[in-house]
């Protein structure tokens, strides 16, 4: 399903090194830990937005299973843990979502405001879906293979459901021009931050 053509399909416009995956593999523990709480925090801003915004019946309607499926995650991730003996540990800072912020845009009416965190939650899908294809192509393991591979795919059905929701919002054109605004941001951000090969993102 996420073919070759990252660009195409997800829009980034930076592509992960495929060596990030293969160092990935040997911090594992820590690879995992950060997943799990990458997942807690996608449940996290769902909820944030039905509470914000609890009369929009489409993002109450559309978000709440998502928040079923991202704790699922979680809770996956949290067993790949176990099954190798490690426990969580603590939550790190992650340095790339605490700068996107800084490529919204601020002010706008209520609905342009929506539009910002819903494009900046189909970011997160998207940056985790090309992620977590690298590691399904280039990890050892063949059950991790597996695991990411199905992982891969709900976040590439959670990054569109983001987009669509953004188009109940504004004209697809308006959307379309700050997607490609935040793409161009977001490898601005991306380009500059280390080589975490313990971070997912």
């Amino acid at each position: 399903m996420i073919k070759e053509a990252d660009k195409q399909v997800l829009g980034l416009q930076l592509p992960t090194d495929p060596r990030w995956a293969t160092a990935a593999e040997e911090s594992l523990q820590e690879i995992l830990t950060d997943h799990a709480y990458c997942e807690q925090k996608a449940a996290s801003s769902c909820i944030s937005l039905i509470t914000l915004y609890p009369e929009n019946e489409d993002i109450v309607n559309t978000l709440t299973p998502i928040v079923k499926e991202e704790w699922s995650h979680f809770e996956r991730v949290l067993s790949e843990l176990r099954k190798r003996g490690w426990n969580l540990g603590r939550q790190r800072k992650d340095e790339y979502v605490n700068q996107l912020p800084s490529i919204t845009k601020k002010g706008g009416s209520r609905d342009q405001q929506l539009v910002e965190k819903l494009l900046i939650n189909a970011l997160i899908e998207a940056r985790s879906c090309e992620r977590f294809r690298q590691l399904h192509q280039n990890l050892s393991d063949p059950s991790l293979k597996d695991f990411y591979y199905k992982l891969m795919i709900s976040e590439a059905g959670h990054y569109r459901t983001f987009i669509d929701l953004a188009e109940n919002y504004e004209s697809k054109e308006y959307v379309r021009t700050r997607w490609e605004e935040i793409l161009k941001g977001e490898a601005e951000i991306v380009i500059k931050l280390p080589a975490r090969p313990d971070r997912m993102h």
